[in-house]
């Protein structure tokens, strides 16, 4: 049998790490990438590399890389509990902050190859008519890569429900609290609960596959 109220609670607080995260790496990756896309300047590509080194990390190392700097240890973890009057480690928040390090290299590199792939003769022509650079990003290059920015936040999004490593090891398993349905499904299964852990799995691929299925309709 499954438990209802057990079984919506991981996909609430899921949905809920997502859709925040996703917002916020889509505004970072946007602005990196466009910034990115027009400057040229020594160790370029040292940055960049950095930039998509989580793509390829391991989960677990950008959680442990997360727990030091936000752990209380850290001034910048004392910092954050300072500013908040509670510390960020094993809240929902910190699920979000380690979504939106594992997503940002996804929205990134889609963001710099639609920036990439506008014509410059159209951005130096608005130029030439006196528009400024806020009005050739907002009325020339962000219409003319919508697409890609639709995309970009749906990766984002999928990236951000799936991930299951860096948010375990910043954000705990606490049911109700973070237990998102990656962490869930780990616990039913190491518990020996396969009907819940199937449920929540069959819960994850119907989202992911309406993500991807969105994208690439959108492409």
């Amino acid at each position: 049998m499954i438990n209802w109220d057990e079984f919506w609670l991981p996909i609430k607080l899921s949905l809920q790490v997502s859709i925040l995260s996703s917002l916020i790496v889509l505004v970072l990756g946007v602005a990196v990438a466009w910034w990115m896309s027009r400057k040229s300047f020594k160790g370029k590509t040292a940055l960049e590399t950095l930039l998509m080194l989580p793509l390829v990390l391991p989960p677990t190392v950008i959680g442990f890389i997360l727990l030091v700097l936000l752990g209380r240890k850290s001034w910048f973890g004392q910092w954050i509990e300072w500013l908040f009057d509670a510390p960020i480690i094993f809240t929902w928040w910190a699920a979000v902050v380690a979504a939106v390090v594992v997503a940002f290299p996804l929205v990134y590199q889609t963001m710099k190859v639609a920036f990439s792939s506008v014509y410059l003769d159209l951005q130096e022509a608005a130029r030439s008519s006196g528009a400024n650079e806020r009005q050739v990003f907002w009325y020339i290059t962000l219409p003319l890569t919508y697409r890609s920015l639709v995309s970009a936040y749906i990766l984002g999004f999928a990236r951000s429900l799936g991930e299951f490593g860096a948010t375990l090891m910043i954000a705990g398993n606490i049911p109700g609290k973070t237990q998102t349905i990656p962490t869930a499904i780990f616990v039913a299964v190491d518990a020996g609960n396969t009907t819940m852990a199937w449920a929540w799995t069959g819960a994850i691929i119907a989202i992911s596959f309406i993500l991807l299925l969105l994208t690439r309709q959108k492409n």
